[in-house]
């Protein structure tokens, strides 16, 4: 079994807590509470995941004048006092008690809250409980992500080693991949790979789709066997110390058809254009379209529905979107995904996916696996 990868890159949790509270100071807001797991990951280094937004494995409540402390409960306890150096709070009768608490002290006067990540059930209560204590509630949305946008040094460390990690995992299963195999085969080889590698595990349902299946860009695998001369889509990702990672590759198991490398190197062609219009400065909808062009001026324009691509960090897609309707531009430490795609009904997909990062002269690939060279 292969050795589980370490590393010995550590963020800042401390310097990305004062970061967020000056941003809270300058909104005039006393303190926040982070529901969010990717964002309660980044401020604190705590691991454990949601097992969804009903069902919390801990809270970070985050004081401007008071120091920092995660939330949660006994099942959590050990987990939290080893994965990080706040505080750990236990809520007893529940997280409402607890706030309440806190709530009671008088040192705040508005109380954030993730509104993006909250049960409108919660927030009623929440709402409540302020208006007991007469405190402001303030809903707020991608605070965090907002700081998350842009990667350290550290954080881009990160990604490289989670990208190189799902390309190793990727050519070990390529070069076993069998036409006799199940689309579901393959998906669960990738995955259990993966984790005998060092993953935490997938950073998304891992898709595999051959033949026709291709046409659906997140096809869900299925019983289908690949089959001799069949084209097979993989969109693979995995998660290497919380950070994620995600590719697509297209090939044919045997020999690929005039169609299929037609199509192929056209979508090669248009991912080429999409990372040379990567760079500092640069609308995110001009990116979209460079690549775009491609596609449509190759006749293909219909068949290319989805953005070209999506940022990745603690989360699998976060922002920035390349996107049609975006305007944004890009900045240096963005990480986005450049992935174009045809899609045919009755005749199957080709996708390309690559993570770049924006420099300041330009942009770096993270990836360097060249399985597509092969067409």
């Amino acid at each position: 079994m292969p050795a589980r990868i370490k590393t010995t890159v550590r963020p800042d949790y401390g310097a990305r807590i004062e970061q967020l509270r000056a941003r809270l100071k300058r909104k005039k807001i006393d303190a926040l509470l982070v529901s969010k797991p990717e964002n309660r990951r980044y401020l604190s280094g705590y691991r454990a995941p949601d097992h969804g937004i009903n069902e919390t494995s801990g809270l970070l409540f985050i004081p401007v004048r008071e120091r920092a402390r995660l939330l949660t409960d006994f099942r959590y306890k050990l987990q939290a006092e080893e994965e990080t150096s706040l505080p750990v709070t236990l809520y007893q009768k529940g997280v409402l008690a607890l706030l309440g608490d806190f709530f009671g002290q008088g040192n705040i006067r508005r109380f954030a809250f993730e509104s993006h990540y909250t049960l409108h059930s919660f927030g009623l209560k929440l709402a409540a409980l302020a208006e007991k204590h007469k405190i402001e509630l303030v809903p707020v949305t991608d605070l965090v992500e907002r700081q998350r946008l842009i990667k350290s040094e550290e954080e881009i460390e990160l990604l490289r080693r989670s990208t190189a990690l799902n390309e190793k995992v990727f050519q070990y299963i390529h070069s076993r991949l069998s036409a006799d195999m199940t689309e579901i085969e393959t998906a669960a080889a990738i995955e259990s790979r993966m984790r005998q590698s060092g993953a935490e595990g997938p950073s998304f349902s891992t898709i595999v789709a051959s033949g026709e299946n291709g046409a659906l860009p997140h096809a869900v695998p299925t019983n289908k066997v690949i089959g001799k001369n069949s084209a097979v889509t993989i969109d693979m990702g995995l998660v290497l110390n919380g950070y994620c990672s995600d590719m697509t590759r297209n090939f044919v198991v045997g020999t690929a058809d005039k169609t299929y490398t037609h199509i192929h190197r056209i979508v090669r062609k248009a991912q080429l254009a999409g990372i040379a219009a990567v760079k500092p400065g640069s609308q995110m909808n001009e990116v979209d379209r460079a690549a775009r062009k491609i596609i449509a001026d190759s006749g293909y324009g219909k068949y290319f529905g989805h953005a070209l691509g999506h940022g990745v960090g603690l989360a699998v897609h976060e922002a920035p979107s390349l996107s049609f309707r975006s305007r944004r531009k890009l900045k240096p430490g963005m990480i986005v995904t450049v992935e174009p795609g045809i899609y045919v009904p009755g005749w199957g997909g080709i996708r390309l996916e690559n993570l770049v990062v924006v420099r300041e002269d330009g942009c770096e690939v993270l990836n360097n696996d060249t399985t597509y060279l092969d067409i």
